[in-house]
C-alpha cells in the first residue's frame, strides 16, 4: 500500500471513532435530559377513603286499605267508612290530618265465572282500594305506627302497611364533607408512600370523586353507579376519591 492509500485509511478511521464517540455523547446527553424531564412530571396516584354512619332524619310511609262489595254505591260507602277509621287511628297516634296524604280510590271489577271457572261478562263484585302516605321528620313516631298500623285489623279494615323509606336530608353538605374527609386521606396516603420512597409530596394535580355509596350499616354492598339505601333508618356513606400529587 502506497502512502497515500494509508493516509486516507488512517483518516477513515479516525473519522469513524470521532463519530462513534459523538453518538455517545449525546445519547448521554438525551438520556439525562429525558430522565430530568420525567422527574420533572413525575406524579403519585392514590385513592382516599371516608366513612360515616348517619341517622335518617326524615321517613315516608304508606300503607293501603280495600273493600269489596256487589254494588259500587255500597263498595264506595263501605271505602269511605274505611277511610275516616284510618284517619281518626292516625290523628290518635299523634299525626295531624295536613300531613296525610290521601291517593285517589282504585277501582277493580271482578268477573263472574261460569261452571267451567271462565271469567263471563257479568259483574260479581267491585274491589276498591284506597293509599295513604305520610311524610315527615317525627321518624321514630312515624316508623312506630308503621309497626302497629296493623291494629286497624282489629277495627274491620283490611289494611297493609308497606315498609317505610328513611332518608337523610342534608346530604349536600354531607357530601362535601366527606370528599374533603376523603382527599386528606389521599394525601396523608401519598405521604407515606413517599416517606417509604425517599420522596416528597407536592402540591395537588388532579383529583377526581367516585359516586357515593350510601348502604345500610354494616353493609358491603357496592355498585359502579353508587347505591342509596332507603330501607334502614342507620345507614354507611362512603365516599372515594382519586388524587395525584407531584413528587419533589
Amino acid at each position: 500500500m502506497n502512502q497515500e492509500g494509508s493516509f486516507r485509511t488512517h483518516s477513515s478511521l479516525w473519522l469513524g471513532i470521532t463519530l462513534a464517540i459523538g453518538l455517545i455523547v449525546s445519547s448521554i446527553i438525551i438520556a439525562n435530559t429525558v430522565k430530568t424531564v420525567k422527574l420533572a412530571n413525575q406524579t403519585i396516584t392514590v385513592k382516599g377513603y371516608a366513612e360515616k354512619r348517619i341517622r335518617s332524619d326524615f321517613i315516608a310511609w304508606k300503607g293501603s286499605f280495600n273493600t269489596r262489595a256487589t254494588q259500587i254505591t255500597e263498595a264506595y260507602k263501605s271505602i269511605s267508612r274505611d277511610l275516616a277509621i284510618v284517619e281518626e287511628y292516625l290523628t290518635s297516634q299523634g299525626i295531624t290530618r295536613d300531613q296525610i296524604i290521601v291517593s285517589s280510590i282504585n277501582t277493580r271489577t271482578i268477573p263472574k265465572l261460569n261452571e267451567r271457572g271462565i271469567p263471563t261478562d257479568e259483574v260479581a263484585s267491585y274491589e276498591l282500594t284506597q293509599q295513604i302516605e305520610i311524610q315527615s321528620n317525627e321518624v321514630d313516631k312515624v316508623a312506630s305506627i308503621a309497626r302497629q298500623s296493623t291494629e286497624l285489623i282489629n277495627k274491620g279494615i283490611l289494611f297493609n302497611s308497606n315498609p317505610p323509606q328513611y332518608f337523610y336530608t342534608k346530604l349536600s353538605d354531607l357530601k362535601i364533607e366527606m370528599v374533603a374527609s376523603a382527599t386528606r386521606d389521599a394525601r396523608q396516603r401519598a405521604d407515606q408512600l413517599a416517606i417509604n420512597s425517599g420522596c416528597r409530596v407536592g402540591s395537588l394535580r388532579s383529583a377526581s370523586m367516585g359516586v357515593f355509596q350510601i348502604t345500610k350499616a354494616n353493609s358491603t354492598e357496592m355498585s359502579d353507579y353508587g347505591t342509596y339505601d332507603t330501607s334502614s333508618l342507620e345507614k354507611d356513606v362512603k365516599s372515594v376519591v382519586t388524587a395525584s400529587f407531584s413528587i419533589d
